[in-house]
């Protein structure tokens, strides 16, 4: 049986603005922010792993934090975190790592480059940070597909025991990043969890 689930927080984070539940944030100070670690000062954050992560991880745990947490309370508060899933997808993955590491095979490549060679790294950084313990799945894609977002989300919830789900797009290649991430759950409120309702929200409509 389909439950009824729900859309209770949303952020889209690009190269040109910043945006939680369709309301600004930081505004001129995030246009002017080019790296995620200067994003991550400007928010006040206080996690040192971060500065080790390569840049998918940075600006993927960046839009989680600022999603799942608010002047110190979680989204997930009262939620048993062996039931929250996280499904993100990804064009471009790890490519920025990669180019470092094939640049590196010239001497002996970094073994700190190599654990982030692959684009699922960043939801075990996020699932590290949060203790969740569900499932989790890393889609590769061309652009942000909300067919198959949609599919994932509402059978891990549906039918797979998962009471809530961080899922959505992180995409970083070069100067340019595009994260958009949602919280799903089957709480009462929020909006429908819907494909259409999913573009909508990443069009920033």
């Amino acid at each position: 049986m389909s439950l009824t689930l729900s859309i209770q927080n949303w952020i889209h984070l690009n190269s040109r603005t910043a945006t939680k539940d369709g309301q600004p944030m930081l505004q001129d100070s995030y246009v002017a922010a080019q790296e995620p670690q200067d994003v991550y000062r400007l928010l006040q954050y206080n996690y040192m792993k971060f500065f080790k992560m390569d840049l998918l991880c940075k600006w993927a745990w960046l839009g989680a934090e600022a999603l799942l947490t608010d002047e110190g309370n979680a989204v997930y508060e009262g939620i048993d975190k062996n039931k929250v899933a996280v499904v993100l997808m990804t064009a471009h993955g790890c490519i920025d790592v990669d180019k470092k590491y094939l640049a590196g095979m010239q001497n002996i490549p970094s073994p700190a480059l190599f654990v982030y060679t692959l684009p699922n790294i960043m939801l075990g950084e996020i699932s590290i940070r949060h203790g969740f313990k569900g499932e989790q799945l890393c889609l590769v894609d061309e652009k942000f597909n909300t067919e198959e977002l949609y599919f994932w989300v509402s059978d891990l919830l549906n039918n797979r025991g998962m009471d809530a789900c961080l899922c959505g797009w992180a995409d970083v290649y070069d100067m340019n990043k595009d994260i958009c991430f949602f919280w799903v759950s089957r709480q009462d409120g929020g909006l429908s969890f819907t494909k259409e309702k999913l573009q909508q929200l990443y069009n920033n409509e």
